[in-house]
């Protein structure tokens, strides 16, 4: 470690491996936007990796210096000697593209990277906040690509058709010049596959289920963090036992009492059995927020002769509207996503959910751009939603965790 503290040793180690890190993210976002051969070329990252992150970290030639590594970087990709690797057929601009997106990239981030390290021996807090910055980098790059790459070859397989699919199944590149044609396969959704329904009955059912676990929730959440009753403490800590037992365990019980009652394949039966498992983790996110609202306004409600519902109603609920929302927003994502008791208790199209209805998509004899435009209509909703709201998502959470 002692070793690693000595600039000339770091700079060039850290250059080295956030070349892999771009590289490989350049080659990977290239091959799907364009459908051409790019890889990453492992050497040779760490090789120019390493001598820009030298320059840089020494200073050599200062912002010139810097300009001259993204030049030569550009021109070494497009030579064949540069970190990204690009296929006889690539198009001209498709490598010239990639070429200065990667050099730009990794100069501009390599020198807020390394730039404030100077030269000769670090010091643990000098060294420590490059690997930190190089770690804050990987991190962003790692995880965004995570959630995008799979949302994007699931938007890209949608606007294909069958011939383009069988064609080369690996090409996420688009063809604009379709133009309505690429949303051929969401037309027939709604016009073949009865989508429209689904997504009321998915969106009713949401609405619903956030309704009743709030109103079982509310009062049991206060009732825990305010009342004192017998066994309050164990009934607090208990809450969450019910995530305890996977939900797979309880099916064949659920799926045989309510198709004993008649409720299988009904939309009382699904509202009935949705709060069930959303109304602890409600239980639990509210109970916590209540605690951390101040008694003092309440008992003073109290006092001026309001009943402890009429509290309940006009001073506690309004104070924890954030905390409202937040757990509202999370009920109406896990109704809107459940899968596994929509699939075991609904038979009848006209009842499906979006995620029933997306999984009898799942078949050799529907084309797959059907299954993946079902799966967008699916996810862009929820997201656009949690997107929306995430402001009052995130206050919610956070809200109460600090009493006084």
């Amino acid at each position: 470690m002692r070793l690693l503290r000595f600039n000339y040793i770091t700079s060039p180690l850290l250059g080295a491996l956030w070349m892999v890190v771009l590289s490989t993210t350049i080659a990977v976002m290239m091959s799907f936007a364009t459908g051409e051969a790019f890889r990453p070329d492992m050497l040779l990252s760490l090789l120019w990796g390493g001598i820009i992150g030298a320059l840089i970290g020494h200073r050599i030639g200062a912002l010139a210096g810097e300009a001259v590594a993204a030049v030569a970087l550009a021109g070494a990709i497009l030579l064949g000697i540069g970190p990204v690797v690009v296929g006889e057929t690539t198009s001209f601009f498709a490598a010239t593209f990639a070429a200065v997106v990667l050099a730009v990239s990794f100069v501009w981030s390599a020198h807020h990277i390394l730039d404030d390290l100077p030269v000769g021996t670090l010091n643990r807090h000098e060294f420590e906040g490059a690997v930190i910055r190089f770690l804050t980098g990987f991190g962003y790059i790692f995880f965004t690509a995570i959630v995008l790459i799979p949302f994007y070859v699931m938007l890209m397989t949608s606007f294909k058709n069958q011939s383009e699919l069988m064609q080369n199944p690996l090409d996420f590149s688009i063809d604009l010049s379709k133009g309505a044609e690429l949303f051929r396969s969401y037309d027939e959704l709604f016009t073949q596959f009865n989508f429209g329904t689904y997504l009321f009955n998915s969106f009713f059912i949401s609405v619903i289920t956030v309704l009743i676990t709030l109103a079982f929730a509310i009062p049991g959440a206060y009732a825990v963090a305010r009342l004192r009753f017998q066994g309050r403490a164990a009934f607090s800590r208990s809450i969450l036992l019910i995530y305890m037992v996977p939900m797979i365990v309880l099916a064949l019980p659920i799926y045989i009492a309510f198709s004993a009652t008649g409720l299988r394949n009904t939309f009382v039966g699904i509202v009935m059995i949705y709060p069930v498992t959303t109304i602890p983790v409600a239980l639990y996110m509210l109970q916590g927020y209540f605690r951390g609202l101040p008694s003092e306004v309440e008992e003073a409600g109290l006092m001026d002769g309001l009943s402890r519902l009429a509290v309940i109603w006009k001073i506690t609920l309004p104070l924890s509207l954030p905390a409202l929302a937040s757990v509202s927003l999370y009920v109406f994502m896990i109704a809107w996503n459940e899968f596994l008791l929509a699939f075991m208790l609904l038979d009848d199209p006209s009842k499906f959910t979006l995620t029933r209805g997306i999984a009898a998509l799942n078949s050799s004899e529907i084309p797959r751009q059907h299954l993946m435009a079902g799966s967008v209509i699916a996810t862009v909703p929820i997201m656009a939603l949690f997107l929306g709201l995430e402001r009052f998502m995130t206050k919610g959470l956070t809200a109460g965790s600090v009493k006084g």
